[in-house]
């Protein structure tokens, strides 16, 4: 059955660059990607781009706890995801960013249009500030007690035990994740999107969709419970695009963060000789646009996004495709037990085509958990790759290299059976594009049982001892190996290097999805070169270990962030003097200090450029941690911390000790 060319624009949800990537998110991006290695296999132009959502409050503060920018910050994440995202044999058209010029010309595009027609107007609300780091907080840096099910601990935006939203004023106890005080109330005027008025446009938007039942139900949820209108920006400081005609108003994360599709697509149109971009994003586009993304963010994939997009005079998505959560050996991943892996963790001990397979078998399309059990991880893995698909092929290349010169036969033994796995074509393709990829993987793995039955059956390393049979074996295993090709066809989506290395050996250089229904025959082969290996478990508990020993056990999920007194009794604070002091290339906000710590000298980073000039500095007496562990940075080793205080900036004031004081002295 031949079907019309397509033209597919894929995303996947943007990876928040603030963290190093790890096997939960590899569940989506692996899985995007066979669906667009399917979809271009069938003959369809099918695009596929993603990028790095860089902004946001987190971002600011991850990097000034590290000293350095926010730009820096995510672009050396970024790095380490595209890095990682490619030897997972994950294949973007184009990778891009949150924070550029294409994003920011969108965003504020949408807002202008929006503003004209009234969906998007200003008001003041108040929300919790913390007084004590002196800025307002997001809703999940803000955490309390659910006010529906008394649920403890949880963010001010949504309980992860009752599925509430709220906001933080909502909070039974609130505080702030940063300083554990109690929020204040402060006035802000924001900028509001009118989500309220939508819920018609959403349902008729929806009953095109085809949207996972769950997502329906949870859709149908917020519907009954009433849409509200939603707040678009932030105060300052926050990193992010300024709304135009502020000083210190901020988009908020979450409206130019899946803009950053529109952007990396419209980042490749414009390098791209015939790419429109209008062609896929104009309301009346007839192409289709596809979000794969994990279940905790339908919320603003399914109603924000969708609302936005209508506003603003925008195509919406053809569907929203929702996933769930990774667990490790039947629980939450834990950095404790060793199961919260990094991706180059795992890159750096097994095959990544290993974990591409198992996800595939353990994927559909529903928003139901996904477990990552070692043990069965093994025994699949080696069962099904190399017990059943690789064993096919290494059971008769020999046969042919040797005895024939590498050429196959000019026709099959048994065209019927080639003709029965030729004629799951059309369903395994069905499961594909449902996203049924574990009933595509046991529908493959059925056909090769059947295809190593057959070799089994005719035992040609039996028939090769009789000279007079030796044609018959030239055909039987002509037979297997064009078994092996036709279900190898059907798993490159799944496995891209092992498909090009079963391409080397069948001396083909490209496949498309028809050609698994026409066999190979009278042609030369080449030797035949071992595609895959056993896992090996040692491998697997290494992997472990090595996550294990990365990973302090302080840093436990449900960890107290308290300490004792005997724990502060142990920060050992000095007087130094400051011998020189000079701002650090690269940094906007970090001075580089050599201080004299009584006898031996420290050099500290210290981000304080903001507030003092570094010659007026050199003499001064400062207060450090002597004590603390040398922190690598990216600038060179800081060997201690200079202690201040102030909500940051210009309003940075160092410790000073008192008037007679030496460098070395302890400060009690």
């Amino acid at each position: 059955m031949s079907e019309a060319p397509r033209k597919i624009l894929v995303t996947s949800a943007l990876p928040y660059v603030n963290g190093s990537p790890h096997m939960g998110h590899l569940v989506e991006y692996i899985q995007t990607d066979i669906w667009v290695r399917f979809q271009k296999l069938r003959g369809h132009d099918c695009i596929y781009v993603c990028a790095s959502d860089a902004h946001g409050t987190p971002i600011m503060l991850k990097a000034r706890e590290l000293g350095t920018t926010p730009e820096a910050l995510t672009e050396g994440y970024s790095k380490e995801f595209v890095d990682d995202f490619g030897d997972f044999h994950i294949e973007f058209d184009n990778y891009y960013t949150t924070h550029s010029p294409e994003n920011e010309e969108l965003v504020v595009g949408m807002f202008e249009r929006l503003r004209e027609t009234g969906d998007i107007y200003t008001r003041t609300i108040e929300q919790s500030y913390d007084e004590k780091e002196g800025m307002f907080l997001p809703d999940r840096f803000v955490k309390g007690t659910c006010p529906r099910c008394k649920s403890e601990d949880q963010y001010g935006d949504a309980c992860e035990v009752c599925g509430a939203t709220y906001s933080p004023e909502d909070l039974i106890d609130p505080v702030s994740v940063l300083s554990g005080t109690t929020p204040v109330k402060r006035e802000s005027e924001h900028f509001f999107f009118r989500l309220s008025e939508y819920e018609d446009r959403l349902r008729d938007w929806m009953e095109h969709a085809a949207l996972d039942k769950n997502v329906v139900a949870k859709l149908d949820e917020w519907f009954e419970a009433g849409l509200q209108d939603w707040d678009i920006s932030r105060d300052a400081p926050y990193f992010g695009f300024r709304i135009p005609g502020t000083k210190d108003k901020y988009f908020y994360v979450w409206l130019d963060a899946p803009v950053g599709y529109m952007a990396s697509f419209k980042h490749l149109c414009d390098r791209t000789d015939g790419l429109v971009f209008d062609d896929y994003w104009n309301a009346d586009s007839q192409h289709d646009v596809y979000h794969f993304i994990g279940k905790d963010i339908m919320y603003f994939h399914t109603l924000f996004w969708p609302a936005v997009l209508k506003g603003s005079g925008y195509r919406q998505p053809t569907s929203v495709y929702a996933h769930g959560f990774l667990t490790v050996n039947g629980q939450k991943m834990s950095k404790s037990r060793g199961t919260f892996i990094k991706a180059r963790t795992y890159l750096d001990n097994l095959d990544p085509e290993f974990l591409r397979y198992y996800y595939a078998a353990k994927l559909g399309p529903t928003i139901e958990d996904i477990d990552l059990n070692f043990d069965d991880f093994v025994a699949r893995v080696n069962s099904d790759l190399v017990g059943k698909l690789v064993n096919i092929a290494s059971r008769c290349a020999g046969f042919i290299n040797k005895r024939f010169d590498g050429e196959l036969a000019a026709e099959l033994p048994d065209a019927s059976l080639f003709a029965e796995i030729a004629g799951a074509s059309e369903s395994i393709a069905g499961h594909y594009e449902r996203r049924e990829f574990s009933k595509a993987m046991r529908l493959i793995m059925t056909l090769a049982d059947k295809a190593n039955r057959y070799i089994d059956d005719h035992k040609p390393w039996v028939l090769a001892r009789d000279e007079s049979r030796l044609p018959e074996v030239q055909r039987v295993c002509t037979q297997g190996i064009n078994l092996f090709r036709s279900l190898m066809i059907y798993l490159s989506p799944v496995l891209p290097a092992v498909a090009a290395g079963a391409r080397q050996f069948l001396n083909e250089e490209s496949w498309d999805w028809r050609a698994a229904g026409s066999p190979l025959l009278g042609s030369p082969i080449n030797t035949f070169k071992p595609l895959l290996t056993r896992v090996d478990p040692k491998q697997v508990g290494k992997m472990v270990e090595q996550s294990k020993e990365s990973t302090p056990v302080a840093e436990e999920e449900t960890r107290d962030d308290t300490i004792s007194i005997d724990d502060f009794a142990k920060v050992d604070l000095r007087i130094a003097r400051v011998e020189r002091a000079e701002p650090v290339e690269g940094a906007d906000k970090l001075l580089a200090l050599t201080l004299d710590v009584g006898g031996s000298k420290r050099q500290v980073f210290a981000g304080i450029k903001a507030a003092y000039d570094p010659d007026s500095l050199v003499g001064r007496h400062v207060i450090v941690v002597a004590n603390l562990a040398p922190r690598k940075m990216r600038f060179g080793l800081s060997e201690g911390m200079v202690l201040a205080a102030g909500p940051g900036g210009e309003d940075i004031f160092l410790l000073s000790p008192d008037d007679g004081a030496k460098p070395g002295m302890r400060v009690k």
